[in-house]
């Protein structure tokens, strides 16, 4: 009497009766493995492993299927055959969306979070630019709140600030109860103060019921790219090194330009910490919390620095001083040796501060060297 034939499967390791064998992809599982790692493709009926399958709820499919007859919605990833997917061009890359996402995207003028279309870089007297120079540009994220994630308001925000050009765009924020983040392409100092319709916009969300001042959860974020710090690479980490310096330095008088609390930005700006020397401090952001962004100055990015201490507001003032500040920093971290900013006290700091705005917010704040002046108005 012959013995009975048996086979190991590639998957348990076990010995199984050869009448239990089914290969799948040069693989020969028994019946246990099989039913748990294998599925039919929907398209060709061919048996696949799992692992190898593209699926979505409601379909699977062999990787020749998938490539040849199908796509993948770029929104809800719904798997859809290529005679019922919608097309849309972004950045000269073509993407597939399901009917319902295709709607959603057309009609709705939030995008998700991870939206990020490619920069346009705006100057005074110069056209619109796709790449940037050495020039200095600033980026503005401004989260506003209380009135809704609503694409209507988005829309009637986006028609101000956008005429000719596309000077922002609208995004969903998760750390928002009932709002959105207003973001502009960057744009020099002398754009945003000239062209850019801030105190339309700023209005505008007003007269919409949004808050950004008076909430809890808005800030009013700004980037600066890295190339406007100095000619090289090594240039470059040395301003910002002295950036970093400069904040911690100076913290308790940011702290009161921010209109944040001290909780408010452990948990979204928190500092990184005094050292003796700016590049100390630089080497501990990269090596010990560089993959953070929660802190006042975020090094994630590979073209931008994010400045992230500052509270959100509806005033033009507070929101055009906040800009002018920032690229005082900037420029004095640029310009300055190690060991000029360690020795630079506040009030010489402010004292080479002329802009209009930001002397009479620091004046607002108490923290000018000259006598205060009262607040405008309350901030909203």
């Amino acid at each position: 009497m012959s013995e009975e034939k048996t086979f190991i499967c590639a998957c348990c390791g076990e010995e199984h009766p050869i009448t239990e064998r089914t290969v799948v992809e040069d693989q020969s599982l028994c019946r246990d493995c099989a039913a748990k790692r294998t599925v039919i493709c929907d398209n060709c009926g061919k048996l696949i492993l799992r692992r190898h399958a593209v699926c979505d709820e409601n379909r699977s499919l062999c990787l020749e299927c998938y490539r040849q007859y199908y796509s993948r919605c770029e929104d809800c990833g719904r798997l859809l055959p290529n005679y019922a997917a919608y097309y849309l061009t972004e950045d000269g890359e073509e993407y597939a969306y399901c009917e319902y996402c295709y709607e959603e995207r057309m009609h709705n003028s939030i995008r998700d979070y991870y939206y990020k279309p490619s920069p346009i870089f705006y100057e005074v007297n110069e056209l619109p630019r796709k790449k940037e120079n050495t020039v200095r540009y600033f980026g503005v994220e401004l989260e506003i709140d209380g009135a809704g994630e609503n694409r209507n308001y988005a829309e009637r925000i986006m028609a101000i600030a956008n005429g000719k050009f596309e000077h922002i765009y609208c995004k969903h924020d998760g750390s928002l109860e009932e709002g959105f983040e207003i973001v502009t392409h960057p744009m020099t100092l002398r754009y945003h103060l000239q062209e850019m319709p801030w105190v339309e916009v700023l209005t505008e969300a007003g007269k919409l019921h949004y808050y950004s001042h008076q909430t809890t959860t808005c800030g009013l974020h700004i980037h600066v790219n890295r190339k406007s710090l100095g000619a090289t690479e090594r240039e470059q980490e040395e301003t910002i090194a002295r950036i970093l310096y400069f904040f911690e330095k100076h913290w308790e008088e940011l702290i009161k330009f921010s209109r944040r609390s001290q909780r408010q930005l452990e948990r979204w700006a928190a500092r990184y910490g005094y050292k003796d020397r700016p590049g100390e401090i630089l080497k501990y952001a990269k090596e010990d919390r560089g993959c953070d962004r929660y802190f006042c100055v975020n090094l994630q990015n590979d073209e931008t620095i994010e400045f992230r201490m500052f509270r959100g507001s509806l005033k033009y003032n507070a929101v055009i001083a906040t800009l002018q500040l920032v690229d005082r920093i900037c420029e004095a971290a640029r310009l300055m040796s190690d060991e000029e900013i360690k020795e630079m006290p506040w009030t010489s700091f402010v004292l080479g501060c002329h802009e209009p705005e930001l002397v009479r917010y620091l004046k607002e704040r108490r923290l000018y060297v000259n006598e205060p002046i009262a607040m405008e108005e309350e901030e909203i």
